[in-house]
């Protein structure tokens, strides 16, 4: 019996890096990583701004990742986002963005 394949898209944005990852079965076919320099300034983490900047970066991240992995969004089983511990802006960005694309692919 042939061993069926499953992608699963992974987004992260707990604090400062927007994160994208795609799976297939148990492989790591792409993992692609926003930083946010704008933080440096500060001397650590705001959050409004990381929040801002996951606004900015999610879309392109999401992209590049399905991109780089060679497969089409359409080939999602699932995806998978940080639900926490992490800043609350942050995560809200993440979690808005995974639940929009689930019911727009009509996956979990």
């Amino acid at each position: 019996m042939k061993k069926k394949t499953i992608h699963i898209l992974s987004i992260e944005s707990s604090c400062d890096d927007t994160g994208a990852a795609v799976l297939e079965n148990n492989s790591v076919l792409s993992n692609i990583i926003a930083g946010q320099k704008i933080h440096a300034a500060y001397g650590g983490v705001v959050p409004e701004l990381a929040s801002r900047a996951h606004q900015q970066n999610i879309v392109p991240v999401v992209d590049q990742a399905i991109k780089k992995a060679g497969i089409d969004k359409k080939q999602l089983k699932a995806i998978a986002f940080t639900q926490g511990p992490g800043l609350m802006g942050s995560l809200l960005v993440g979690t808005s963005f995974a639940k929009s694309l689930s019911i727009a692919l009509d996956i979990p």
